[in-house]
């Protein structure tokens, strides 16, 4: 019987081992499928623009200075994402879309893994199954599409921003640690490799929190609202650490190239329209929705800073409260979907922070749908979580979806929903996406004890030969 047991359980890891490569070689051929798809639909306009500033400034007439010259737009980005644009200057254009399109869709993966895959954990789920699904289904989203295939920076960006929050949770894990077992923890014995390495515990402390939000603050100013929340949550370590990192990179940018740092601080910052006229249906932001309704090229400003510090202390109170209680992926969630609404002009690829929300509804779902008692007789038990999940599937639905190029035409009030439909639904993510009390666990998971659960599983699963 043993023997009979031993050949069955290497038969069953054959056959894993076998379908893990096959699942690897498909999820490869689709990354190449999606990249070269992607970037033939919206052929990398984006970058084109920023490539063209950036090989003016090499050729000495300045990067602000360029406009193309079928549109008459110029760059906006600021010299430190100038500065990694560089390599884009020199490689052809299809090459250098496609290069940005993997090292984007690596960052998501990345960023799944790290949002999803605690998610998929805690349900007893293998964790690369989910960051598989996670990522199919997020790269049919609008942002997603938009970013990778117009050759943008944000989910670039957006990995970095998740990258603090992974930080964040392992120094919560770590005074967590410290507050149950006081003192020096003591080495591991010789046998198991002696002392960790200073880097190594650098790491696994989380003491880098702060550096991925100064350096997206650095590429793009949006993210400062990210500095904001730290301090308003009263972590001052990650926020002094966004500052400074954020200071570093900006006044490297200045001494390596002083005119065009002037330049964008004397005259792109003022200029909302280099990328775009505020009114257009492109600019999904509180601005731009407000442009639309009064059918002006401009912006009420007055009534445009009034609802947009509203929105903004609603997005941050919302945001802190998801910290007190416990969960981080949440606040950051909210302050980006904040950022994304109350800044001047937000295109479609900004609304990147829409695939985490769209996890954490799909998460409080099935967390109300487990935790169900029937409250009353009669209430059948699927019921539970029904709300979120309708909300998920519908948010989701919407983003995979353009109703600006649709629904804008129609007119009324039918054009003037499908005009700023985004924009709308980001408000009504700020305001009713759910916190979920003590999502992020107090301690790091006992990954040997997960595995030995889902061994037991399959084991139980395993089909034995007669």
């Amino acid at each position: 019987m043993p023997a009979i047991v031993e050949r069955a359980r290497r038969t069953a890891r054959t056959h894993r081992r076998a379908a893990r490569l096959a699942v690897a070689g498909l999820a490869c051929a689709g990354v190449g499928i999606a990249v070269a798809a992607l970037t033939h639909r919206y052929g990398l306009t984006g970058l084109a623009l920023d490539r063209a500033a950036v090989r003016s400034w090499l050729s000495g007439d300045g990067l602000y200075a360029y406009r193309a010259p079928d549109s008459d737009l110029g760059t906006a980005v600021p010299p430190a994402a100038a500065f990694l644009l560089l390599p884009a200057a020199w490689l052809p254009i299809a090459i250098a879309g496609r290069l940005l399109a993997l090292a984007g869709i690596a960052a998501l993966a990345l960023t799944l893994y790290a949002l999803a895959g605690p998610v998929a954990r805690r349900y007893g789920r293998p964790r690369w199954r989910a960051v598989l699904a996670a990522g199919a289904l997020a790269l049919l989203l609008e942002p997603v599409r938009s970013a990778l295939g117009l050759g943008h920076l944000d989910v670039l960006i957006f990995g970095l921003i998740v990258a603090d929050v992974v930080a964040l949770r392992r120094n919560a894990w770590t005074r967590s640690r410290a507050a149950w077992w006081p003192g020096r923890p003591r080495p591991p014995a010789p046998h198991l490799g002696g002392p960790a390495r200073p880097g190594r515990r650098w790491s696994q402390r989380g003491t880098w929190a702060g550096v991925g939000i100064g350096a997206a603050t650095a590429l793009n100013l949006s993210p400062v609202l990210f500095i904001v929340y730290l301090a308003g949550t009263r972590q001052w370590r990650a926020a002094v650490t966004a500052v400074v990192t954020a200071l570093t990179l900006g006044v490297g940018a200045v001494l390596a190239a002083p005119q065009q740092s002037a330049a964008y601080l004397g005259e792109v910052l003022g200029r909302l329209d280099r990328r775009g006229g505020m009114d257009s249906p492109g600019n999904q932001s509180l601005a731009g929705v407000l442009a639309r309704l009064y059918d002006s090229a401009t912006t009420p400003v007055l009534l445009w800073l009034s609802v947009a510090l509203l929105l903004a202390a609603v997005g941050l109170l919302r945001a802190r409260s998801a910290h007190a209680d416990g969960d981080e992926v949440a606040a950051f969630t909210l302050v980006g979907l904040t950022t994304a609404i109350v800044s001047p002009v937000t295109g479609t690829y900004e609304l990147i922070w829409v695939v985490p929300a769209v996890l954490i509804l799909v998460d409080a779902a099935f967390r109300q749908r487990v935790g169900a008692r029937r409250p009353w007789p009669g209430r059948p038990p699927g019921f539970a979580g029904g709300g979120y999940a309708v909300a998920a599937v519908l948010t989701y639905l919407l983003f995979v979806t353009t109703p600006m190029g649709t629904l804008a035409e129609a007119g009324g009030v039918v054009g003037m929903l499908g005009g700023n439909a985004y924009a709308l639904a980001v408000i009504l993510l700020i305001n009713g996406l759910p916190a979920r009390a003590g999502a992020a666990p107090a301690f790091p998971a006992d990954r040997w004890s997960a595995r030995a659960a889902v061994a037991r599983r399959r084991l139980a699963t395993t089909v034995l030969p007669h």
